[in-house]
């Protein structure tokens, strides 16, 4: 039997409109596939598991991505992994609606493929040289100091695994003005006080 994630359920509830039937349906089509599914978050982004890493997708401002783990060992993976990605970070593109999706029995007939894959335990490696490579930011001056005025946030911080950290740190450092970058030290302040991380909405409730 599948599991599903409250925590996909968020992201699509805070997803562009035009994203969120395409998830959706993408989403039940998966499980009516594949019943033994285990929903997870990876990334930041929705992602499916069965006998390993299977499948993903995600939405952004102007389009959404579907993406196959092992799409590169796949039988249509001309189709998967051609130019006609035209340099999404997914395996179909832009999807900009649900009509851009191909047919069911399509998408049905590749998710299937994927179980096969796994179930007979081929491995698959992605290249260590990912197309975009992740922009690190370090701390902030500003953010530094708000720490320094409260021991209470600091000591949360301090205490942070590196990616909690690193949550904070990019959604600082990638502020385009200084009012953003003001406001989310000021949550991020907030926050820490309280012992949340940075996605601390998304996170399972014990």
């Amino acid at each position: 039997m599948g599991t599903k994630d409250k925590r996909i359920d968020a992201y699509i509830a805070k997803s562009q409109d035009f994203a969120k039937p395409v998830m959706e349906h993408l989403r039940k089509l998966i499980h009516k596939t594949c019943p033994e599914v285990i929903e997870t978050i990876k990334w930041g982004m929705p992602a499916f598991d069965y006998k390993g890493p299977f499948i993903g997708f995600a939405a952004f401002k102007k389009h959404a991505v579907l993406s196959f783990w092992k799409a590169a060992l796949m039988k249509d993976s001309k189709v998967l992994t051609g130019k006609e990605t035209k340099g999404a970070m997914g395996n179909l593109g832009r999807i900009e609606s649900i009509d851009d999706l191909p047919k069911d029995s399509i998408l049905v007939k590749w998710i299937k493929d994927a179980m096969k894959l796994n179930e007979s335990g081929v491995k698959f490696k992605p290249s260590a040289k990912p197309k975009h490579e992740r922009k690190e930011y370090g701390m902030h001056p500003d953010l530094e100091k708000a720490l320094n005025k409260n021991k209470s946030a600091k000591k949360t911080y301090e205490a942070f695994s590196p990616s909690h950290k690193r949550e904070y740190l990019e959604w600082i450092g990638e502020a385009k003005t200084d009012e953003t970058r003001n406001k989310r030290i000021e949550t991020a302040i907030e926050w820490m006080t309280e012992g949340k991380s940075r996605n601390w909405k998304y996170q399972k409730k014990k």
